[in-house]
């Protein structure tokens, strides 16, 4: 009898399907604000990695700008109170490199030595990832199910942006899911791992320089003939789509999850609606 039970209590237990893990969508101040076809983008492909996403709406900036102007009081503040918002879920995931770098690599720093935030941020960092690193890295997606719509020939360039690619090691793996999306070849651009010129407050602090290095980096996009830009930062994407628009420049500019989700059919960052 009591074996009996015992198999049938694992024969139910078999039956049952697995949770599925919680993913809390870091959605970013840039994608909230100016583009956010790109949050919808990210639920998709997060959906389709397996996964429960939810928004939560305590969220608010990551507190970069205030930390990077040495406002270290009002960034633990923030820091807190997104910590607080995130806590019950498997996975934080934020379509951003740079917002996804503070909360994974600045949040245990900022709280070093903390006796009641430290290890409430070491924990909430280690469950932090950018989207598309989420989604090779953790979730072991290898292809999507895209196709490009939207540039004409099909021809894309990509540009690593500084955080995703120097402090969470960003390169390989949206090329990785890109070579599966059909219609879409790749072309790429020189230097694509140098900075566009964008970086938060310093393209306000030091706006010529600024306008120096992006000039150089859109010349580079141009050279490749490539149809579109894609990038995994809005900021970076605002800037060099401002600069691209300014020169007159057709090329479309997107972020590579709305590419990798199929969703290239709304009008370009900088383009109208």
């Amino acid at each position: 009898m009591l074996e009996a039970g015992i198999a049938s209590a694992e024969a139910q237990d078999a039956e049952m399907p697995a949770r599925k893990p919680r993913v809390g969508l870091f959605v970013t101040c840039l994608v909230d604000l100016f583009r956010p076809a790109i949050g919808f983008a990210s639920i998709k492909l997060i959906e389709e990695a397996g996964c429960e996403v939810e928004v939560p709406r305590a969220q608010t900036c990551c507190g970069q700008p205030a930390y990077n102007s040495g406002d270290r009081a009002d960034t633990a503040a923030i820091a807190k109170n997104t910590i607080r918002a995130f806590e019950g879920f498997d996975y934080v995931v934020a379509p951003s490199g740079s917002c996804a770098g503070m909360l994974k690599k600045h949040y245990p720093a900022l709280f070093r030595g903390d006796a009641k935030w430290e290890a409430r941020a070491d924990a909430f960092a280690a469950k932090v990832f950018e989207l598309v690193s989420f989604l090779t890295d953790v979730r072991g997606m290898q292809t999507v199910s895209a196709s490009l719509r939207q540039a004409e020939n099909g021809s894309v360039t990509y540009h690593d942006s500084c955080s995703g690619l120097r402090e969470l090691g960003i390169s390989a793996q949206p090329r990785r899911l890109l070579a599966s999306v059909e219609g879409l070849k790749l072309i790429e651009m020189r230097d694509a791992d140098v900075c566009c010129g964008f970086g938060g407050t310093f393209c306000v602090k030091y706006s010529d320089i600024s306008n120096a290095i992006v000039e150089k980096k859109t010349q580079t996009i141009e050279a490749t003939g490539a149809a579109t830009l894609l990038a995994g930062d809005l900021g970076c994407l605002m800037n060099m789509a401002g600069k691209l628009k300014r020169a007159g420049s057709a090329v479309a500019v997107r972020h590579v999850a709305e590419v990798l989700a199929g969703l290239d059919g709304t009008p370009p960052i900088g383009g109208r609606g």
